[in-house]
């Protein structure tokens, strides 16, 4: 199961891109959708309150007291709403017990509340009012006259909301139309690497043997360099393989020479002789098996297809071994394949096969798993003695042989690991199920 940074560390630019603008507009919007309704609730608030506040100047500018020291008030207020019973507009001046209340509140009175800092102030019908307060001094009263105004805050509340609703309608289509945008600009910046990808896949297919040039300046070195690459492995591998030819026909004459020359001798020298000779056949069976598996003329375009080369080598492989009647069951997918020369499969699966017929009592398995990082294992099982756990990883070294009355020169299952890890793959060995040997091949996916 992937965790959530290896899921992250996978994700496409395209789809990293376009998550790091989706996180960035979220957080904007957000910030926009709690940040604009605080400060149009503060405007609206502002508005109200400087609306009062004309009311306090011309309340407190015609209040005053009677001449029964009553507190009045000398002219109608211009606002109508201050005599309309229950409208929502309120006030009230208070000095010790007198009490003059607009004709809005009725017969009730302006309630404050305090709950800790806090204070609210509601009006006739139990409402929250938006209210300010001024403590002014009658000449004709030797105590302070306290005067509230208070405007119901539900139609403020109301106007609210709905500028909310219509806010965030127009944060969602900004969100929208911005996101598209920026996948459309991430579409149209990364089209070069769609272009680059679809490229390779057609060098992978043997389509072409190389990138184009049309390509932006910054991915335009990346373009060259892996064009000069392609073209420097091709001649490298050329010229390898060449020389690799060249050497192998240069020293087989001679080495013939020598070992008929050396037949002719009496046994003793035979002896003497023949155990350099042979060393030096070794030496050049190695390294010119070394010079094969240099790879394909096109790496990026090379494919195997497992299940027909190892039936292919299993029929010739049947008549080398008829005598000892060995069964090869091939359970691989016949549509499977993996990134490898079909030259160089079969070196390598030539060579485990063949140890398999040699060792095996009647049985060879052939199937495969697929790793978790997507690799191809091709697994080749026998029910023959197989080798003991410690020897295992010392059977894969160069010119190692556990069993020297079997013939053979120890070279075949290092040039196999070298070969597969010329491909990025490996070989390992294990006891198998079946009481042998179990062999993994590990390569790449085609």
């Amino acid at each position: 199961m992937l965790t959530k940074v290896s899921y992250i560390k996978r994700l496409s630019l395209k789809s990293r891109l376009l998550l790091a603008a989706s996180l960035w507009l979220s957080a904007m919007i957000l910030a926009a959708g709690i940040i604009i309704p605080s400060l149009v609730n503060d405007y609206l608030v502002g508005d109200v309150k400087s609306q009062l506040r004309l009311a306090m100047d011309e309340i407190t500018a015609n209040i005053e007291a009677d001449q029964n020291g009553q507190l009045s008030l000398t002219s109608r207020l211009s606002d109508p709403r201050f005599n309309q019973p229950y409208s929502g507009l309120y006030w009230a001046a208070k000095s010790g017990e007198q009490t003059l209340r607009s004709r809005s509140l009725w017969d009730r009175d302006l309630k404050l509340e305090k709950k800790g800092p806090i204070k609210t102030v509601r009006g006739a019908k139990d409402e929250n009012l938006i209210y300010i307060s001024q403590t002014i001094y009658l000449p004709e009263f030797s105590k302070p006259v306290e005067v509230i105004i208070g405007l119901d805050e539900d139609p403020l509340e109301h106007t609210l909301t709905d500028i909310i609703g219509q806010l965030w309608i127009i944060l969602g289509l900004l969100f929208s139309g911005v996101l598209i945008l920026i996948g459309l600009q991430v579409s149209w910046s990364l089209r070069p690497l769609g272009k680059m990808q679809r490229e390779l896949a057609a060098l992978k297919a043997g389509k072409q043997d190389a990138l184009s040039s049309e390509y932006p300046k910054e991915v335009s070195p990346v373009v060259s360099d892996l064009n000069a690459l392609l073209f420097h492995y091709q001649e490298l591998l050329a010229r390898a393989r060449h020389h690799g030819g060249n050497l192998s026909h240069a020293l087989k004459t001679p080495l013939s020479v020598l070992k008929n020359e050396i037949s002719t001798l009496d046994i003793e020298d035979q002896k003497r002789l023949f155990t350099p000779v042979d060393q030096i056949q070794t030496q050049i069976d190695y390294h010119l098996g070394r010079a094969r598996m240099a790879g394909s003329m096109n790496i990026l375009s090379v494919k195997s297809n497992p299940s027909e080369r190892i039936d292919a080598i299993s029929m010739a492989f049947d008549k080398v071994y008829a005598g000892g009647e060995v069964v090869l069951i091939n359970e691989l997918d016949s549509e499977l394949e993996v990134a490898v020369d079909p030259t160089d499969l079969d070196e390598m699966v030539g060579n485990l096969l063949e140890n398999g017929y040699k060792w095996a009592s009647s049985i060879i398995r052939v199937h495969s798993t697929t790793s978790e990082d997507g690799d191809i294992i091709i697994n080749i099982e026998d029910d023959g003695p197989g080798i003991p756990e410690q020897d295992l990883d010392s059977a894969i070294r160069r010119g190692v042989r556990l069993d020297e009355t079997t013939p053979g020169t120890g070279l075949g299952l290092n040039i196999v690991s070298e070969m597969a890890h010329s491909y990025r793959g490996a070989l390992t060995l294990h006891p198998s199920p079946m009481g042998g040997l179990k062999a993994q091949l590990r390569l790449k996916h085609s």
